[in-house]
Formats: C-alpha cells, structure tokens, sequence
C-alpha cells in the first residue's frame, strides 16, 4: 500500500531487493513534461495538416514536398501551398548575391531539384545558379524573348507553359493547334547567351513563373562552358548517325542549334500523340516504348470472342460448370450427344390408332403431344437446352448488341524504341492522303530526347539523306491484329494461372504462418480487370475505375485482363485429370 507525501508532488512506487522505496517528483518537472507533450502533440498536428494539404494538390505536390525536404532541420524548408513559388524563397532570391547566407543558397538549391534541367548540372554548378537566380511572373501573351534581338538572360520555367514560334510577337502560338511548348522543368535562352542573336521568340500560353540568369552572371560563373559542351556532345550523337555521314560540320552544327536533350524519368509521358506533334525525336540515351489505346468494342473479333465466353454461362451458378458432373447428368449429356433431339409423339398417336382399329374400337381420345407423354429414356431428350440471356444493359455496335460493362480499351505495345532510333520518319516520304493519323504514345523507360520540328529538318534534307530515310519505314500493325493479340495473350495468361493452380495445388494443411496485418498496397488489380461473370448482377465496386480519355468520345474503361466463362483444364487436358500433380 502507497501512502500519499505531504508536501505536493507525485508518489512514484519504486522496488528494490523486494522492498518499496517512495520517489517523489518536483511538481515543476510534472508542468514541464505536459508543455513538452503539448508541443510535441502541437507540432504533429501542424505536420499532419502540411502533408494533408500536400495530398490535395495532388501526386506532383507530394513528390515536390518529399524532394525539398532537407537532411539538416537547421536549413529552411518552404511549404507549398498552392504550387507556386515559396514567399521565403522569393525573398532570397530578391536579395544580392553577396548577402545570401550558405543556408539560404542550399535550402533554395534543395527547392530547385524538382526542375529536371536543374538536376542536370553538377553540384557546385547547381549551387552557384542558387545563389545568382532571380524570381520574376509574367502574365499571358507576355514576350519573353523575341526573335532578333540580343540575348540578355536564360529562364528555368518552375510554374506555367510557354510556346516557342517564329514570328516577332508570339501570335502564331494561340492560333498554331500544335505549338512547340515548354512547361515546367525545361529551360531556354542559354544558346542566345552564347550567338548573341535570340533565333525565336519565346511568349507565355499562361501566368508563368520563372527563375532567371543574367548575361553577366551566366559569364562569371563560367555556365558557357557547361553549355558549350552540351553542344558538342549532341554533335557527337548526331556524326554517329548513318543518316548524317554524308553530312558537313556547317550543316550538322544547325541541326545541333535546332534541339537540345531534354531528360524523362521512368514512366513518364513524352507525348501523348507523336503523330500529330510535328515534330522529329532522337533517342540519344535510354529507350522508350510506342503504346496505343485500343477500343475492342471496334472489334468484330472481340464480338465474337465475348459471345462465344458467354454461351458457356447458364442459369446454374457461375462457377458449378467448373465441378465433376454426377453419373445421371453425365448420362444425360451422352443421350444428347447420341440421338437427335426429335419429337417422337406422332409416332405414337400413328401407333395407337393401328391397335385401335385392330380391336374394332373407335379411337376418340385426345393424345397430348408433349414431351411429358414420351418414355422417360427420351423426355430429357425433347427438352433442349435454351440459351442463358443476360439481364444486363446493351449498346448497339455496327457488329451487334455488346453488354455496356463489355464496351472497354486496352493499352497495347506496339514498338519498343533503342538508343539511336528515331521518331517520326516512318512517315515522313509519303504524302498526306497515306498516313496513319492514328495516335501513338510516346512512354519514357528512363530515356533523352531530342527534338526538332519536323519543318525545320527537312529544310535541311538533301538527295543523299532522302534516300536514307526510306530504310526508316515502319508499319505499325492495325487495330484489328492488336485486339487479336490482346485476346489471344489475355487468354494464355488465364490458362497458365489455371494450369497453375491445378498442379500445384495448395496441401490440405498448410504450413503455419504468423498473422501479420495486411498493408494496404497502392496498386490493386481489380480496377483493371473485366469480370464477365458479374455481368447483369448488381454489385457495388469498392474500387476505382481508370477512364482513359479519347480523342471526340467519351472517357472509356481500361482493363488489362478480361475473366471469362472457361471449360473446365480437366476438359481440355485430361491427361492432368488428377489435381496436385506436383503438389
């Protein structure tokens, strides 16, 4: 039994070689560690709600905040609420040079990785721009550099888009439906610090935020020579190429002027439609991939293939086809297939009447004709199967009535693009009326790009390069074929899951494993998977659904596998009649 201290403080019951020895702790100390609490707690809230507002902006905001977040608690860390550029880090970029501290110059530096161009240049370079770069916003239709003039200062774009044109006032980019555009993360100007001579003008499609190098810091910072040998190092790609052996040091220099190498991550997007971008892209490190939205309901193959799945699909449950049929039934499926399925009931009236007259009698009774009048061995041949009809809503297509949750697309792949090849000359001999104006995917496997408009380069085509260019003919398969594909790939995969299972059948007792809480994981396959046997069946999906969008029609469904009515593997395989083989 503890029994209370006088004076005011708290009792803590302490034991020691079996005897209890009473502690008493300074009513102050008890204050302190419930302000200490309270912070804490205070601080934990303020986090949660940073990372919560993170959440609304959405995946990009998230990725920024993880990016900025500094090693040292000591440097600042800026807090994006909107997407804009940090009020503290416009603060430091007002301020001269000279009177930016080293923490100033790294917590800005930690800001700017999010910016592709920027984590292009080496650390120290990385650092010097941090301390020479100045903030300016401009509005829509504002010219940021025109073509002509003499270049003063290079941008890294952090919010917005700009376009990139030839005339003098940017006008052509609102009325050009494929501008050339810069968005956030690119950078340009650098090669007019070097000519002096700006070679096109650069206008905002949008309020756009910028980080700006002067002429003279540029110089001073000896950037020049990082540019220079960027230059050199596209020159370098470019004279590797067959298509420009047959070509001088002068001409390949202005296709070297004409692009530069802009840098994407794994999985990142290029361009959403190739085709109709214009423009000519060298692969100069890494690869890419060609993907194509494929619409099956378009299919007639698809047509095909979804009815015949679901013929196998009766008023019995879904899955009771793929279970062992009892003795009577499997009896009754080999009368079907013995004896035609034929009404034998005239013949018994014609029977009847014979014995009738034979007697002497008058035959008056009236005979049923239904199959409930027949031997028994033959009633369950009368009785023919009807077809299963699916109670679901239907769409009509120019190849029949399709169930509206069967109306779905595919992303396939089409191409696989190396270092070294190039897009965009699979097309370019042939005239207008022959091409595939079909939209292509450009997706990043972690691959540089250059590139270059396509009117610019085949200004500088000669004889010799034109007749190159016929070896760089690609035909991409049709629709049709990627469907068939789909199908055909989608069916292996179940059959090999099915094989799978049979064979390797799980024990009947299976070993002891420790229960461990299952983790949410960020992907699940469900949404991308089509169920035919749901159907017709209301059920509420407890996942979302992807919705690609097209090109003049509505988002449709992607799914990257279909589960249809199947036979049973025992069926098809009956040498694999026992399951557990290799268990």
């Amino acid at each position: 039994m503890v029994l209370p201290l006088k004076d005011k403080g708290a009792v803590v019951p302490f034991a020691t070689s079996g005897t209890m020895r009473r502690y008493s702790v300074p009513h102050s100390w008890q204050i302190l560690k419930k302000v200490l609490g309270l912070y804490q707690l205070t601080m934990d809230i303020i986090k949660m709600i940073r990372v919560c507002k993170m959440f609304r902006q959405g995946l990009k905001g998230f990725r920024e905040y993880q990016i900025i977040e500094t090693a040292h608690r000591k440097n600042p860390v800026f807090s994006f609420w909107d997407g804009h550029f940090p009020p503290k880090a416009i603060q430091i970029t007002q301020k001269k040079p000279a009177w930016r501290t080293e923490h100033e110059i790294q917590a800005l530096c930690n800001l700017l990785q999010i910016l592709d161009s920027y984590r292009s240049y080496s650390e120290p370079l990385q650092l010097l721009l941090a301390k020479v770069m100045r903030f300016e916003r401009f509005g829509r239709r504002r010219v940021i550099i025109k073509k002509g003039q003499r270049g003063s200062s290079f941008y890294f774009i952090y919010l917005g888009t700009v376009a990139v044109t030839e005339d003098e006032d940017g006008s052509s980019a609102f009325l050009d439906p494929h501008p050339k555009l810069l968005r956030k993360g690119s950078y340009f100007g650098e090669m007019g610090l070097l000519t002096s001579v700006r070679r096109a003008t650069v206008v905002c499609m949008e309020e756009t935020e910028f980080l700006v190098v002067d002429r003279e810091d540029f110089l001073a910072n000896k950037l020049d020579q990082e540019v220079k040998k960027d230059a050199q190092h596209r020159f370098e790609f470019f004279r590797k190429m067959d298509l420009f052996h047959s070509w001088s040091d002068e001409k390949l220099w202005k296709l070297v002027m004409l692009g530069k190498v802009e840098k994407f991550s794994y999985g990142q997007v290029i361009s959403k439609d190739f085709v109709e971008s214009s423009s000519i892209m060298f692969v100069c490190q890494g690869s890419c991939e060609v993907l194509r939205l494929i619409n099956l309901e378009t299919s007639p193959f698809y047509h095909k293939w979804i009815w015949q799945h679901l013929q196998l699909v009766d008023d019995r449950p879904s899955n009771t086809h793929l279970k062992d049929l009892s003795p009577v039934e499997r009896f009754k499926e080999f009368q079907i297939r013995t004896y035609p399925v034929q009404d034998f009931s005239l013949m018994k009236l014609l029977h009847l009447q014979k014995a009738q007259g034979q007697q002497g009698s008058s035959f008056s009774r009236k005979i049923k004709t239904s199959g409930n009048t027949l031997p028994k061995t033959l009633g369950s041949k009368i009785k023919s199967r009807c077809p299963h009809f699916i109670d679901c809503s239907m769409i009509n297509t120019k190849y029949g009535d399709l169930p509206k949750e069967a109306a779905v697309g595919a992303y396939m792949k089409i191409h696989t693009v190396e270092q070294g090849d190039i897009l965009g000359l699979h097309q370019i001999l042939l005239p207008e009326n022959q091409h595939d104006m079909r939209p292509l995917i450009l997706i990043s496997l972690g691959a540089e790009v250059i590139r270059v408009r396509e009117e610019k380069f085949c200004d500088l085509l000669d004889s010799k390069t034109i007749e190159n260019l016929s070896k760089f003919k690609i035909k991409y398969p049709s629709d049709e074929d990627m469907c068939q594909k789909f199908l055909k790939e989608n069916s292996w995969n179940i059959f090999r899951k099915d094989l799978l299972r049979l064979l390797v059948e799980p024990r009947q007792c299976p070993r002891f494993t420790p229960i461990q809480p299952k983790k949410k994981g960020i992907y699940s396959p469900k949404p991308v998977m089509l169920d035919l046997y749901s159907l017709g069946k209301k059920t509420k999906p407890r996942h979302p659904v992807f919705m690609a969008p097209q090109k003049y029609l509505p988002p449709l469904r992607i799914v990257q596998t279909i589960l249809a009515p199947r036979y049973k593997i025992q069926e098809l395989l009956p040498q694999y009649k026992n399951a557990g083989v290799l268990g």
